[in-house]
């Protein structure tokens, strides 16, 4: 397990580009088995769990051809589907949580689907009864094996249905959705969701010759076809990632701009971060983050402590709220951090705790953070990376904090960050990849 050794407290200055989206590359990346054509896919990030979904596609027999670092071209023409019933298919997909998501492609155009239980990030309970649920509805057998850790599921031709989805699930409506869009006759999906991954997945399905209406809303019409074609597709630049620079630049006193950032996908965000009183312009599709000595988070207009929750698309994503607690840090002023979705994703607040910060873990899913104003910088410490989006945060404060730090198991972190290390380098940091 590789470690990052940061010397903070330095401000960083630059032009920095977001990756592509790791959300939505996960999906098109499955996607890519619904057609024996060519499909050429444009700003794939370089971080460990797509390329691991890309490993197990070429394991599967995908052709997949590399044409640079983050293009690549696809032709699921001739797939082994024996692959899927071996040990090291099981092996490989149990590490990435994104992996479920070749149950519909493969259900659809295959008639079989064999999956270990998912992977990813440790932040409580994850359940995967969407997917399976919503499979089922539209005609496949669901089996459990092995002690509950191999899923299998089968059908002979899918048939389109009514369905009503119990939770917006991404991941679980993007399974639903490519698997539908094989299936015999019409599929009707209520309270799906509508991030703007999952807009772009509809598109590219439509490229392909899919028929979906109602892109974009939580109900979406899919009327099956009995092939799709070859495409390309270009991935959105990840909202998370540009999120994360945001709250680095306030952390740090940095002067950041970050370019192409596809303003109209990040609903919310900057006026979330700016509620946190972090100034920002926006312009020419860029976000350009001046250093602030301070800022101030704000009140309700009530002059109530202000709330910031994570809520279904356009709401808030419950990816940043870790990134939104940590800026928090060095505000004046106090908020409530609310993090419904996951009841362990909070937990790394001790941690900041170790290295100053004041922040009372109300319980499980709530935890309000008294900002210091900088009056006090936080201190260097060694900690571990739990997760990708508390190993940022961790990053964040240890790039602002007095002194050295060293964070542990960083193979987290470089799931979802491509090459960060050197990008922050790039802006001035003083970090180290030992």
């Amino acid at each position: 397990m590789g470690s990052f050794k940061i010397n903070g407290g330095k401000s960083l200055k630059g032009i920095i580009h977001p990756q592509g989206a790791k959300n939505e590359a996960l999906q098109i990346l499955c996607a890519v088995l619904l057609t024996d054509d060519l499909v050429t896919i444009e700003n794939i990030p370089n971080i460990k769990d797509v390329n691991l979904l890309i490993d197990l596609l070429d394991g599967m027999g995908v052709e997949v051809e590399k044409i640079n670092s983050t293009k690549y071209t696809f032709k699921a023409k001739s797939i082994d589907i024996n692959y899927t019933k071996s040990e090291e298919f099981f092996e490989k997909s149990s590490k990435i949580r994104g992996s479920i998501m070749l149950m519909g492609p493969l259900v659809t155009r295959f008639g079989n689907a064999y999956l270990a239980k998912p992977g990813g990030d440790k932040i409580g309970r994850r359940r995967v009864d969407t997917h399976f649920i919503g499979i089922q509805e539209l005609g496949a057998r669901f089996t459990l094996e092995k002690d509950n850790t191999l899923f299998k599921v089968s059908s002979k031709k899918l048939k389109g249905n009514n369905i009503l989805l119990d939770e917006a699930s991404v991941t679980g409506t993007a399974n639903i959705v490519m698997a539908a869009a094989l299936a015999e006759g019409k599929t009707t999906i209520y309270n799906a969701a509508c991030e703007p991954y999952l807009q772009q997945l509809c598109k590219m399905l439509n490229s392909m010759g899919a028929k979906i209406k109602g892109v974009g809303s939580n109900f979406l019409k899919i009327e099956g076809v009995s092939q799709l074609s070859g495409t390309k597709h270009k991935i959105l630049p990840d909202m998370i990632e540009i999120g994360s620079f945001i709250g680095l630049a306030a952390m740090t006193k940095s002067d950041l701009l970050i370019k192409d950032v596809n303003i109209e996908n990040l609903g919310i965000i900057p006026k979330t971060f700016q509620r946190l009183g972090i100034k920002m312009n926006i312009k020419n599709d860029s976000i350009h983050i001046p250093a602030q000595d301070h800022y101030e988070i704000e009140s309700f207009i009530d002059g109530s402590i202000m709330t910031i929750s994570d809520a279904i698309w356009p709401g808030f994503s419950p990816d940043l709220l870790s990134i939104a607690l940590v800026t928090s840090i060095q505000a004046k002023g106090t908020v409530l951090i609310h993090q419904k979705m996951f009841e362990s994703r909070l937990f790394f607040v001790d941690k900041l705790i170790d290295m100053g910060a004041q922040i009372i873990l109300c319980d499980p899913h709530r935890a309000t953070v008294i900002g210091l104003d900088r009056k006090i910088p936080l201190k260097g410490i060694q900690m571990t990376s739990p997760d990708i989006r508390a190993g940022v945060s961790l990053l964040i404060a240890a790039l602002s904090a007095d002194g050295e730090s060293i964070i542990d198991n960083i193979d987290q972190i470089d799931r979802g960050y491509s090459d960060i290390d050197k990008r922050l380098r790039n802006l001035g940091a003083d970090i180290e990849r030992i």
